[in-house]
């Protein structure tokens, strides 16, 4: 069952379009990442599917019961978080925030649901802890359990691992495919295109060229074999060249029939990427 569905789309500010006619489906179940370039628009479709911005033209339609209060959502991390005076379980409780009404205080179902979300996340230990003593990785999961307390459907996430380092990376992006598992539907924005066909069963890319579909069908595209080999990943490190900000080597082509998951999990020729050493571990 449909959750999202975009219908002829326009996004923009001050009037001016920056995305138009633009149409996507997100059923229940899907987990979803939106790529581009800077400056396409994934930042403010984010907002637009939040209620924080109004599209300039089309209708976001919200099925099988689904609220636009009722969405958990991870922004980009801030300076300004890093520093919040408050314990993480204070932060995890506060994505109840929508459901307690004019009640000065969380339930007790609340607090128990608080701590499930803690376990879920693997910071149980942390309940305590102050937010600002917390590494950027467990940050991170100190804010997604708090999204989880604001729904059992959807996570709106926008870049939730820009920062971290590899090792850190890996444990958020396990975290957030355990959630999809385990029936979650996750809407999310990246940079880190070879984690997008990694994890995702469908894409949106949008920028100069649009296309909506699969993974494995983005794999094929002409929008995604350029994006793949324009995006400057070589297992996440970025590499400077002139007129486009970054390089990365050379990708070989897949072969016929390749899927995503083993095109990205063993490489084009069979072969396992490195794993990352050193850096936060669960």
């Amino acid at each position: 069952m449909a959750l999202i569905e975009a219908k002829d789309l326009s996004l923009g500010y001050d009037g001016r379009a920056i995305l138009e006619q633009l149409n996507f489906t997100v059923n229940a179940g899907d987990y979803l990442c939106i790529v581009g370039e800077n400056g396409s628009g994934k930042t403010t479709l984010m907002k637009t599917l939040l209620g924080l911005a109004e599209p300039l033209a089309g209708e976001i339609v919200f099925g099988d019961g689904l609220a636009k209060d009722a969405i958990g959502y991870l922004p980009q991390q801030t300076d300004a978080q890093k520093d919040f005076p408050a314990s993480c379980r204070e932060i995890v409780l506060s994505g109840f925030q929508g459901k307690t009404g004019f009640r000065p205080f969380y339930s007790a179902e609340e607090k128990k649901a608080a701590f499930a979300n803690m376990e879920r996340m693997g910071i149980a230990d942390l309940a305590n802890r102050s937010f600002s003593a917390l590494s950027g990785g467990q940050r991170q999961r100190v804010l997604l359990a708090r999204a989880l307390s604001a729904t059992r459907k959807l996570l709106l996430l926008d870049e939730p691992v820009a920062g971290l380092d590899p090792n850190a990376m890996n444990v958020m992006y396990g975290r957030i495919a355990e959630l999809n598992r385990d029936g979650i539907t996750v809407i999310m924005i990246t940079h880190d295109v070879r984690a997008a066909v990694r994890f995702a069963t469908h894409v949106l890319h949008i920028g100069s060229t649009v296309f909506f579909g699969t993974r494995d069908a983005y794999l094929r595209s002409g929008a995604g074999r350029y994006f793949l080999r324009g995006e400057a990943w070589n297992y996440g490190t970025p590499v400077k060249r002139e007129g486009w900000g970054f390089e990365a080597p050379a990708q070989p082509e897949p072969a016929a029939g390749i899927s995503a998951e083993r095109y990205f999990a063993e490489g084009a020729d069979g072969s396992s990427p490195a794993e990352p050493e050193g850096g936060e571990k669960e």
